[in-house]
């Protein structure tokens, strides 16, 4: 085998759904003001009985069932979030034990917003080098839970949810390079830190970097495929912010692309928002099985991470 594909994706979002109207009983604002400066609507939030790593384990389980695969396929874990509480067992230990999945290597990604597209450069690499045969890659956060619900810049962002793929090896590569980095003297421009831990942002600041300085890298993500940005079916960003998603597709440049706007209902969902995104995409049949999808993941530590990807 020369490389690897993403052979199914699936997504979970728990059922409470709260608005801006709902916001706006909690702080000082208005559906005016938070779908103007940030174009969200809605987004689901995750009850204190639902963990991380149940939300990433049905995502992980209508990903494997999509496949026709069973918990014995898989041999590698790999699970992107911040969100994780306990240090120990990881949340990739966890969705194997709640799936069943027999002895595979167990690991969590930390990259924040870019988690998922550091996960998924990650399974490719450990299946293009024999490592692993068939991995499960998982986008999940709750990020309510890191939330100040009395911080009306930063609750009004937020929502919980997961995303994920198989991973499979494959003659014809469906996952192409990975070009990723970080600007870490800018680190502190996205936070959650603290006792309890708390999300915080520079939003200006996270503004102009997306908007100013990722264009060309995900034009050189494109470049590194082998494609122009014109020759994208789709570019999934982060879905961080609707005024930072649109300008960044412009200056990309994929004109022909349909852009994923999934903010608009889920909020951000940090290292679930690509894989939240793209599968919906893929279950409403908007991109069709070959196409070629930018992946872009970019936010905490100030970390990117992209590669385009063959749509399942």
């Amino acid at each position: 085998m020369n490389g690897s594909r993403i052979a199914a994706v699936g997504h979970y979002q728990p059922a409470k759904i709260l608005t801006n109207e709902d916001l706006a009983g909690l702080v000082d604002t208005s559906d005016e003001w938070i779908t103007s400066r940030v174009g969200i609507r809605t987004r689901h939030i995750a009850g204190p009985d639902e963990p991380v790593d149940e939300l990433a384990g049905h995502a992980a389980a209508k990903a494997l069932a999509s496949a026709g695969l069973g918990p014995e396929a898989i041999d590698l874990v790999v699970v992107a979030t911040s969100t994780a509480i306990d240090r120990s067992p990881n949340m990739a230990a966890r969705v194997a034990n709640r799936l069943s999945i027999p002895n595979p290597a167990a690991m969590d990604v930390n990259v924040v917003c870019a988690g998922f597209t550091h996960a998924l450069a990650t399974a490719d690499h450990a299946v293009r080098a024999g490592a692993a045969t068939r991995a499960l890659v998982i986008g999940a956060d709750k990020m309510s839970e890191v939330t100040d619900w009395t911080d009306r810049t930063t609750c009004v962002l937020v929502g919980d949810g997961a995303g994920a793929a198989v991973v499979e090896a494959a003659e014809e590569p469906g996952i192409g390079p990975v070009l990723w980095g970080s600007v870490p003297e800018m680190g502190n421009a996205v936070r959650i830190e603290g006792t309890p831990p708390r999300f915080a942002q520079e939003g200006q600041s996270v503004y102009r970097w997306a908007t100013t300085k990722l264009p060309p890298i995900a034009r050189a993500a494109c470049e590194k495929a082998g494609l122009t940005p014109a020759g994208l079916a789709a570019v999934v960003l982060h879905q961080a912010n609707l005024r930072i998603i649109e300008p960044l597709a412009m200056k990309i440049g994929a004109v022909n692309a349909v852009v994923a706007r999934d903010v608009v209902d889920s909020g951000n969902t940090s290292a679930a928002s690509i894989p939240l995104a793209f599968s919906k995409l893929v279950e409403r049949g908007e991109i069709s099985s070959g196409d070629p999808v930018l992946l872009f993941g970019f936010g905490g530590n100030l970390s990117y991470a992209g590669q385009v990807v063959r749509c399942p």
